[in-house]
């Protein structure tokens, strides 16, 4: 019915790499956000932007108790540069209000806040697009986004594949959308570049031996943006 998950997983996890390697390398960005960061993965979002400036600090959020007692082990290596935030990404006042988001990133410098293969966990009627709005907006003016989540424009397709991921996390999953309805996550910021939003293997690839996605019926479809 789909693509294996260990393409998917490594497509994405090098697009995470390359925006953030871009957002700290050409845009001097030194704080991230990383909501739904999931288990720990090297490299981490901190070691990729530690190697262009080791003061970069990253604050990564989950709700998840496994993933918490994980991160909490293998990524705060150093308590003044990172921390591990247990809440969930829908609850803005909790994740902007908590000691670790004042400690690391209230200085007032541009922050990478990353949505990359998350916003799909969330349902329509959470609506995922009003949480990306209020990040931005409380976010530092020229701050960015990094956004990817799964997609497709085979209506039955996304049906099934949304079925199916509910059953399977016991109704904890949110949905696969169309092109057009992750194109508005972008609405009202600015592409990097003007990169349109793309199949994410397709941003700004490094190499000719990036991980690619070899089909096109479902697909991790992102972008990086500029909060203006």
């Amino acid at each position: 019915m789909a693509p294996s998950t260990r393409e998917l997983a490594l497509v994405n996890r090098a697009f995470l790499v390359r925006a953030v390697r871009y957002l700290a390398a050409e845009c001097g960005v030194r704080r991230f956000l990383d909501h739904g960061s999931g288990l720990p993965t090297r490299p981490n979002v901190h070691q990729v932007a530690q190697e262009v400036d080791p003061s970069s600090a990253v604050v990564y959020v989950d709700n998840d108790p496994v993933v918490l007692a994980h991160g909490r082990m293998m990524l705060a290596e150093d308590p003044s540069t990172t921390a591990v935030l247990h809440a969930d990404m829908r609850d803005t006042d909790a994740v902007f209000g908590s000691t670790e988001v004042d400690r690391l990133l209230r200085d007032g410098l541009p922050v990478g806040a990353l949505f990359v293969s998350v916003l799909h966990c969330i349902p329509d009627t959470d609506d995922p697009w009003a949480l990306v709005r209020d990040v931005a907006q409380r976010l530092p003016k020229g701050s960015f986004m990094v956004i990817s989540q799964l997609a497709s424009d085979d209506a039955e397709l996304r049906v099934q594949i949304t079925d199916f991921m509910a059953e399977i996390t016991n109704n904890t999953w949110g949905q696969v959308r169309s092109v057009s309805e992750v194109n508005r996550f972008f609405d009202g910021l600015e592409l990097v570049e003007g990169i349109e939003p793309v199949e994410v293997s397709r941003w700004k690839p490094d190499s000719d031996l990036a991980p690619r996605q070899r089909t096109e019926e479902w697909i991790e479809y992102g972008a990086v943006a500029r909060i203006p």
